[in-house]
């Protein structure tokens, strides 16, 4: 399935945040933007809501810390006990540094792979690249076109007015 897209190309991250605070007051949807290097402030104004990866970091480092207890209580106290000094069977204070480690290395592993999932990145995965520039020096503003809604000349104004030094148009394949 092939989209067309409406290219606006900044050379100031500035002026982009303000041209993405003006189109969308303009009521124009926002495909994507993209910059060679991150900037701040950039999600607050394109209206992306707060990651939920914490909330995955924080389920899978608690499936770590059960595994750790269940493991070590399992395996010291009914798999093979050893009773060493008249440690109890349940001893928590040395079951400590295993479970925090499990805990810290589910919780990364989790993250990880929770991310790559999402941003679907994948070896055989093809990433569209709208403009080359925008992994160098420029800014792009990207814009969905839906054919017979959309106003080429008014979004195109919209764009120059808004400081694009370029209004492109590209058809991806999706």
């Amino acid at each position: 399935m092939n989209k067309k897209f409406v290219l606006g190309i900044y050379d100031d991250e500035d002026v982009l945040l303000e041209a993405i605070e003006n189109v969308r007051a303009a009521g124009t949807k926002i495909y994507d933007v993209f910059s060679p290097y991150p900037v701040h402030g950039i999600d607050d104004v394109l209206g992306i809501k707060r990651s939920r990866l914490p909330i995955v970091a924080f389920f899978c480092g608690l499936f770590g810390t059960s595994f750790a207890l269940w493991m070590q209580i399992w395996m010291l106290g009914f798999d093979w006990p050893m009773i060493i000094g008249g440690k109890p069977h349940i001893a928590i204070p040395a079951f400590i540094p295993v479970t925090f480690e499990l805990t810290v290395l589910c919780s990364a592993f989790g993250m990880v792979i929770t991310f790559f999932i999402v941003s679907r990145l994948k070896p055989s995965f093809k990433v569209n690249v709208f403009d080359k520039r925008s992994t160098d020096d420029k800014f792009v503003m990207a814009i969905e076109v839906k054919e017979g809604v959309t106003d080429m000349s008014a979004l195109n104004n919209l764009l120059r007015s808004n400081g694009a030094i370029e209004v492109n148009e590209k058809e991806v394949i999706k």
